[in-house]
């Protein structure tokens, strides 16, 4: 399903990467919490900027979830600035999402679609959940993605993390059909933390109900397959 062919009233995204047992197996046995924020609550970023509080408030979302102390406090990556832009552009300002933007700007046309999206819900991918892909594995990806556009396994993927609503901690939870046609399960909360499973792979929520113009994203640890 082409994604600027799915629309909905209120819903960006990222899904089904290479379809090997390495996303399955992403990191089981070490905590992505601790990789995304360190030790100390006032982690900073690779920029060098002092970290976010977790708990911290972006235009009025209260975002939540261990992860969340590393976005920046100031400038076009915090909370308040993803906020002024759509989800393709604000996403390309935080630093923990930049290899899953190099994904999604391979793709001719994708962030403008994403960009231009009336309302969304992305589970996008840190980039440590992308490290733990052979590096010669997504640098094919990518390449085809170049090539092949929406016909493309890359498309698959990063569509099958995005849900065609804007869902907020509330709403998020249960069952809830993306872009690429099948389903995620959400489960848990704000307070006792939030995962979200393909069925295969069930990845954490590191910081959740973060702001864009037109999206909120959920930031998880691992990458969803998609496959049964």
């Amino acid at each position: 399903m082409k994604l600027q062919k799915f629309r909905r009233a209120t819903g960006a995204g990222v899904a089904v990467l290479a379809m090997t047992a390495t996303f399955a197996a992403c990191s089981s046995e070490d905590d992505p919490a601790e990789d995304a924020t360190g030790s100390d609550d006032s982690a900073q970023t690779d920029s060098g900027e002092e970290s976010a509080d977790p708990t911290a408030e972006g235009a009025g979302a209260e975002t939540f979830g261990p992860g969340c102390s590393a976005i920046p406090t100031s400038g076009a990556g915090s909370f308040d600035g993803m906020v002024k832009d759509p989800v393709a552009t604000a996403a390309s300002n935080n630093p923990l999402l930049s290899t899953l933007v190099t994904a999604v700007t391979s793709i001719d046309g994708l962030a403008d679609t994403l960009n231009g999206a009336a309302a969304l819900t992305v589970f996008a991918p840190y980039n440590d959940a992308f490290a733990a892909i052979p590096e010669d594995q997504l640098n094919g990806m990518v390449a085809d993605g170049k090539e092949m556009g929406q016909d493309s396994a890359l498309y698959k993927v990063l569509a099958h993390h995005v849900v065609g609503s804007q869902e907020g901690p509330d709403s998020v939870g249960g069952d809830q059909e993306t872009l690429a046609g099948d389903q995620l399960t959400i489960e848990g909360d704000a307070e006792s933390g939030m995962t979200v499973t393909d069925g295969t792979v069930t990845a954490k929520v590191l910081c959740g109900n973060i702001p864009t113009a037109n999206a909120t994203v959920y930031v998880i640890d691992q990458v969803l397959t998609g496959v049964k």
